[in-house]
């Protein structure tokens, strides 16, 4: 029997456990995959081991520490400085990021007159995104509370702001990629910047799942089609199996089982 895990902090919500399972199983694979509440993110190699884990995959706010764990890294998670999925070969970690490639195929299927993209936050998920998009051609802007964490976009020639140089204009697509909302009623940005952008655009993403977020429902208020992280998920955790185990099956076998989790 294999083990696999999600880490994160907060955990408790993941759906990553029924979809997994229900692949495995379904897919007679002889595994078990569980949630795992990680605080301390610099332990999580300590504690993969610890679990003789041979997989994991990893959520807020560890994915940066992640990449850190790995002993061997693909180019496109080293590019983005994140890892959300594990895989272990021998004693040795291999991070791979499958989150970017999972919303790139979300929102395609959501919404296709798309062209210039805003990104609310600047953390592991936003790093992931913002490169697959600019890769896939569309216009991404970065915004930020603070200035800190906007360094890494700005060597990599993105559009940053934070809210004190922020001057709101007109984008396609807004996107929340911060946990704002996941366990209170907090906006990502201030609610008079959201009103003004949320006005002039054409849709919304928040990559939280299974929950109407104050920034979905505020979205709402202006007629927006808005989607959850719902998808996203799906097809990210299709692609984490499919390293998991070794492309063993195909894509739309994993889908079919995995989808059962979102019924």
């Amino acid at each position: 029997m294999k083990n696999y895990t999600i880490f994160g902090n907060p955990v408790s919500h993941s759906k990553s456990p029924c979809m997994h399972n229900l692949a495995f199983s379904g897919l007679g694979e002889e595994a078990l995959y569980t949630r795992t509440l990680l605080e301390d993110g610099t332990k999580l190699r300590e504690v993969f081991f610890e679990k003789n884990l041979s997989g994991a995959n990893v959520t807020v706010p560890h994915k940066e520490e992640a990449l850190r764990a790995c002993d061997e890294v693909d180019s496109f998670a080293r590019s983005v400085g994140a890892v959300n999925t594990i895989v272990r070969h021998g004693d040795k970690l291999y991070g791979y990021n499958t989150d970017a490639l999972g919303f790139l195929k979300a929102l395609q299927k959501f919404e296709k007159d798309i062209q210039t993209i805003l990104i609310l936050g600047a953390g592991g998920s936003a790093k992931a995104i913002s490169v697959m998009l600019r890769e896939a051609g569309y216009d991404v802007t970065i915004l930020n509370r603070s200035e800190g964490r906007l360094e890494s976009f700005k060597e990599q020639g993105f559009k940053t702001y934070s809210f004190e140089d922020f001057t709101v204009t007109q984008y396609d697509l807004i996107v929340n990629s911060t946990s704002a909302g996941l366990e209170d009623d907090a906006l990502p940005a201030p609610k008079a910047m959201l009103v003004e952008l949320l006005s002039n655009a054409k849709a919304s993403i928040d990559i939280i799942y299974g929950k109407a977020t104050p920034f979905l429902k505020l979205s709402q208020n202006y007629n927006l089609p808005t989607k959850d992280g719902s998808d996203m998920l799906l097809y990210q955790g299709v692609l984490a199996f499919e390293l998991f185990v070794d492309k063993r099956h195909s894509f739309e076998a994993i889908e079919k089982y995995m989808k059962r989790a979102f019924i």
